[in-house]
């Protein structure tokens, strides 16, 4: 798929297939009414199942970047799928409404600096110094957001804590597991702060390779 990208915009990437592939192999959700995407970027995921559920099932995609809100639209509208694209902070766009799934690709990169950036490229990865800025509060908001039954697909990298995020959906009531993995060598990004994350000790010396996992949670 040859997606339109505008500057900014966060390109699909290993972690956007990851999560779709992830998604394919979850034959019991494709019958959902109601999917939200949050962190769509281009919208490459969104699209995705929108092409493959049931005409149906209404399509909705987040982004807190403008720039990734008008690409998914100018996506929507030139691959003919129907999908309704806000722009918002995480789930603050749909607050007191819920869905059968959520998929997400929130912001995981560990930084140097401890603020997530307000602006710039860098707002579709940095996530403070552990990785989890973002994260932990995807993971303290998801369970209001999903109906009884409904199921949630979050990706992020080991490197900010695979077992972390179970525990926290399994404390807010969720039964979560890994569904996919993946190794990928370090892109530019991470490739650029390798002796940092070596400093802080989260990854070995000369390691310049990421685990990208996908957690199903379901409520």
């Amino acid at each position: 798929m040859n997606l339109l990208r505008m500057p900014g915009t966060y390109r699909p990437q290993a972690d956007t297939w990851l999560l779709l592939d992830a998604y394919r192999d979850q034959h019991d959700l494709h019958q959902a009414t109601d999917v939200l995407d949050v962190g769509t970027g281009t919208g490459a995921v969104a699209l995705a199942v929108a092409e493959a559920t049931n005409r149906r099932c209404r399509v909705t995609a987040l982004d807190i970047a403008r720039s990734a809100v008008w690409a998914a639209r100018a996506n929507s509208l030139r691959f003919r799928r129907r999908l309704r694209v806000r722009r918002s902070d995480l789930f603050t766009a749909v607050a007191g409404q819920q869905f059968d799934v959520v998929l997400a690709n929130p912001p995981y990169v560990p930084s140097p600096h401890a603020q997530v950036p307000r602006h710039g490229r860098a707002r579709s990865w940095d996530a403070g110094t552990d990785g989890r800025a973002v994260l932990d509060r995807l993971c303290a908001d998801l369970p209001h957001i999903l109906r009884p039954g409904a199921t949630a697909l979050v990706v992020h990298s080991a490197l900010c804590g695979v077992d972390t995020t179970v525990r926290m959906f399994t404390a807010a009531g969720l039964r979560a597991r890994v569904v996919a993995r993946s190794m990928e060598p370090f892109g530019p990004v991470l490739t650029e702060r390798a002796l940092y994350l070596e400093a802080v000790g989260l990854i070995e010396p000369g390691c310049r390779e990421e685990e990208l996992v996908v957690i199903r949670a379901d409520k």
